[in-house]
């Protein structure tokens, strides 16, 4: 599917930089991120504990409702995969919502998906990129420093949690922010799924 242009979308170069609300200041001390929900036992870890976690590359196309999709951008991050190792979930869980700072509330802003879409080297908790015109450098505060998270290609990108901070584990799926204001649930962009 890489490098497949969705219908509605032209295709860009650049990384269109669109948020809601204001920018994060990462603040390392009191910085954490949650695994929680249905789950046997809660999970915080530190900033010093994520980046202690093993690394994936991955290069992934992303589609934004906007309209715009670039191809071929490589993240490096944390695999969603590899933070499902260290929690136990409880059972029938087959949703999350990823959870991203908003106007300073850590939970402000969420994105609903599917447990078993995001089990692939696509679905990244990412710190730092590269392209074809940008050698590797760390995210920007604007793009969601310190850690944001890149849904797979069949996702539109507000699924994209920025400032990442959390993860909550569900048996029902529940909508997320701009679920809740009449986006879709699903957000397929080879299916134009931009609204309900």
């Amino acid at each position: 599917m890489g490098n497949r242009l969705p219908p509605g979308q032209f295709e860009t170069e650049k990384w269109p930089i669109l948020h809601q609300g204001d920018v994060y200041e990462f603040n390392e001390a009191t910085w954490d991120f949650r695994l929680f929900g249905e789950v046997k036992e809660e999970i915080s870890l530190s900033y010093e504990e994520i980046m202690k976690l093993p690394k994936t590359v991955s290069t992934v196309d992303m589609h934004c409702v906007t309209t715009w999709s670039k191809f071929a951008t490589t993240f490096e991050g944390i695999a969603f995969r590899d933070l499902m190792k260290i929690v136990a979930i409880n059972e029938n869980v087959k949703y999350v919502k990823i959870y991203g700072y908003y106007n300073g509330d850590r939970f402000g802003y969420s994105a609903n998906l599917p447990l078993d879409a995001l089990l692939g080297d696509d679905a990244l908790f990412v710190y730092r990129w590269k392209d074809q015109n940008h050698e590797w450098q760390d995210i920007t505060p604007k793009h969601g420093y310190p850690l944001r998270f890149i849904p797979p290609a069949t996702f539109y990108l507000w699924k994209g949690t920025k400032w990442a901070s959390g993860i909550r584990f569900m048996k029902e799926d529940e909508a997320g922010f701009w679920e809740e204001l009449g986006y879709s649930m699903t957000a397929n962009p080879f299916k134009e799924e931009r609204y309900r």
